[in-house]
């Protein structure tokens, strides 16, 4: 079993033919937000980032309501974690996000977790025991620029990196896991500073959205996995697939 990292869309196209499991990691916010509804109970919905009318559609299709951008957040459900953390149990939301839910929906039938700072140890287990010997594919959504083209983010590297640090022994890394994973181990001692002051962090602290970069530097804070599942991300436990695969013998 090999784990291997790659960046965005053609990371995800790149890995997926061989990989049993693919982690999408979206710090700064979509992993992180997704981490903490999911924690609560709430399914949710990846949708890519675009029109909002299509988006209100799709959630009314589905059952479930709709999120905003969090540039229109004024108590309204958005893509900032603080704004999920006190949903019921039971709720599902649609969340638009321009990286980690295109990123989601592009995995096709491959079993898709959903990883940040906050659960990465539980990630990383529930990766390993998924993976069933197959390789595990770690994606960094990274951000764009104004062309469309990729802009690599610190905060996601970091994000792979304690993921892939934190798999089982026995599990070999990649050259580019390796750098991922190292990466995050010398930056740890000043993880915090560190994701601070890097563009994405920055951009959400000058925009009052500083809440949210705490709540996603909450290294290892939940043991919750989220898992991409008809669609919907919900709560992934190991009992229940165990049961299943105990089934089927």
């Amino acid at each position: 079993m090999i784990a291997r990292f790659e960046w965005g869309l053609q990371g995800v196209e790149a890995l997926s033919p061989r990989a049993g499991v693919i982690v999408i990691v979206d710090v700064l916010s979509f992993s992180t937000a997704v981490g903490v509804a999911v924690a609560r109970g709430a399914e949710i919905a990846p949708f890519p980032y675009g029109d909002l009318a299509a988006a209100e559609f799709e959630a009314a299709r589905i059952g479930a309501v709709a999120a905003y951008p969090r540039k229109a957040a004024g108590g309204q459900l958005s893509l900032s974690p603080a704004s999920l953390a006190k949903l019921n149990p039971g709720a599902r939301v649609l969340l638009p996000s321009p990286n980690g839910s295109r990123l989601s929906l592009a995995t096709g039938g491959t079993p898709t977790l959903c990883g940040a700072l906050r659960n990465a140890g539980a990630v990383a287990r529930a990766a390993a025991q998924i993976a069933d010997g197959r390789d595990i594919a770690v994606i960094a959504a990274g951000e764009r620029w104004p062309d469309g083209s990729l802009r690599p983010a610190i905060e996601d590297l970091l994000g792979a990196g304690a993921i892939l640090s934190a798999l089982p022994a026995g599990i070999d890394l990649s050259a580019e896991a390796r750098l991922a994973a190292d990466a995050f181990r010398s930056t740890r001692p000043h993880l915090a500073e560190t994701i601070r002051d890097c563009l994405s962090g920055r951009e959400l602290i000058d925009r009052n959205y500083g809440d949210d970069v705490e709540i996603a530097l909450e290294l290892d804070a939940s043991d919750i996995v989220p898992r991409l599942l008809d669609g919907l991300y919900r709560v992934w436990s190991p009992s229940a697939a165990a049961s299943r695969s105990t089934s089927r013998t």
